[in-house]
């Protein structure tokens, strides 16, 4: 019972972090195929989900190790002994649960319409270019950039154009802080983390 919390506690450490069951393992001190069982009823019972990365054949570069997440981020918050808003606001991971809570805020949605599958997915590459997020619709891709600030720029959306050369790429956004909608340029928009 106390090596599953310390397991259930080492991923919520992790969460908006590529999935290391290795290095989780070895941290509890159990076995692999323990922390792959262990880790396979988080799933199943709805607790953590596993955000998986998007490639295909053309994308010899991308990174195939999943994400961990939290379906619920007090839980996640609760678990790494960040008691108060307050103080999760202001700490190193301040920005690891805001995009936890963004990305289940998206998942949540499709759960609530009955699509337990989400076409969601995340990009990194070996030259560590990342996408936060990423939504597969009607033979498009929408890129979504997350971010922990009241400042969005364009620079913050320049890893869009890795996708252009594999897929139509659709509108893209970036979901922050900013406290309105607007056009960040005539593809990409700034959307609220309120508006979820």
């Amino acid at each position: 019972m106390l090596s599953f919390l310390k397991f259930m506690t080492a991923l919520a450490s992790r969460i908006g972090q590529l999935l290391n069951l290795n290095s989780i393992a070895n941290e509890v001190g159990i076995t692999i195929p323990t922390a792959q069982r262990w880790l396979s009823i988080l799933v199943a019972s709805n607790i953590v989900y596993i955000l998986e990365p998007y490639y295909n054949n053309i994308m010899k570069r991308a990174i195939k190790t999943p994400k961990i997440y939290f379906l619920d981020t007090g839980l996640a918050a609760y678990l790494t002994k960040w008691k108060t808003s307050e103080v999760l606001e202001a700490g190193t991971m301040s920005g690891n649960f805001f995009e936890n809570y963004v990305i289940i805020e998206i998942i949540k949605s499709y759960y609530n319409s009955g699509e337990l599958r989400p076409p969601v997915y995340f990009f990194r590459d070996k030259e560590k270019r990342e996408i936060d997020l990423i939504i597969e619709e009607n033979g498009k891709l929408y890129p979504i950039e997350i971010k922990k600030t009241a400042k969005p720029s364009k620079e913050m959306i320049e890893n869009f154009k890795v996708l252009e050369t594999v897929k139509e790429v659709g509108e893209g956004a970036i979901i922050c802080m900013y406290d309105k909608i607007i056009n960040l340029d005539e593809k990409n928009k700034v959307i609220p983390y309120k508006y979820l």
